[in-house]
């Protein structure tokens, strides 16, 4: 689940895979990592030095059902064993006290935003944020956001989902997912929603107010992890997948501004095959 030095050339060539957490992402460091960082365009990464020709979307025949046949860069949107998003069951969940916490560093920072034609997808503007999974440290590309929400608890979706794409300096990925639920204004997003492009613009729009990333996660950071992909085409493996357990609010006009832009834009649950969910 478009857009220093470096970093800039980072986040082009995330962006045009994108298109959220999908991540999901037009949710790197060659030009075959692409994501929507999402999230591609939610994502995020391609694995060729071949760049993507084939045009996806999520209905019909360009929809999530036929991704893999769509281009041989996309096959491992059915070929893979490690797909994203996937239902958390609760009942299977493991709790680790192994299982380090995520180190978040986030602080008010410039974003600028555009409508890729898959999601809603603000990019850094400076390499400011970061966390800290496992011990490596992922720099924030860029957040986007899905409805209805991609993953699912215990078989039930959110209103919508919040992807937040990092990068590692080798090019791997950790998304930060966050389920959002129908409640009151949320004021943090304000300044995002405010420029919400309508449809699918060339150019970022320089959102007028910093974002603080930190204030937008829930409270209570209990969270799931386990090994994931990109939930938009290339669906490229080995991306590392942290999910929130408890959702942010959003007021019912919010979630209904992004609907009007994308009334459905996330990828059905895939097989969580012999992967392990973790929980801190």
């Amino acid at each position: 689940m478009k857009k220093y030095l470096v970093y800039p050339f980072l986040v082009v060539s995330l962006i045009f895979l994108l298109g959220a957490c999908s991540e999901q992402t037009k949710e790197t460091t060659t030009t075959s990592k692409k994501e929507e960082v999402t999230d591609t365009k939610e994502n995020n990464a391609a694995e060729s030095s071949e760049k993507p020709t084939a045009q996806w979307s999520y209905e019909g025949e360009t929809g999530p059902e036929h991704w893999g046949e769509l281009d041989p860069l996309f096959s491992a949107c059915i070929q893979g064993n490690e797909q994203s998003p996937i239902n958390i069951e609760f009942s299977q969940v493991k709790t680790s006290e192994k299982l380090e916490n995520i180190e978040i560093q986030y602080k008010p920072t410039p974003f600028s935003i555009v409508n890729n034609g898959h999601t809603v997808l603000a990019n850094a503007v400076t390499p400011s944020n970061s966390i800290v999974v496992e011990g490596k440290e992922y720099k924030l590309v860029q957040f986007h956001f899905h409805t209805p929400s991609e993953h699912q608890f215990n078989n039930q979706n959110f209103d919508m989902e919040l992807h937040l794409v990092h990068q590692d300096a080798t090019g791997k990925l950790a998304v930060l997912g966050v389920m959002i639920q129908e409640g009151k204004e949320n004021e943090k997003l304000a300044p995002v929603w405010d420029v919400l492009p309508k449809v699918e613009t060339e150019k970022d729009t320089l959102i007028k107010e910093p974002v603080n990333l930190q204030t937008l996660l829930p409270s209570d950071q209990t969270f799931f992890q386990y090994n994931g992909s990109l939930t938009t085409p290339p669906c490229t493996e080995e991306v590392k997948w942290v999910v929130f357990e408890k959702p942010i609010e959003m007021s019912k006009e919010q979630i209904q501004a992004f609907q009007q832009i994308f009334p459905d834009n996330h990828r059905p649950v895939l097989h969580l095959n012999k992967r392990e969910i973790n929980k801190n």
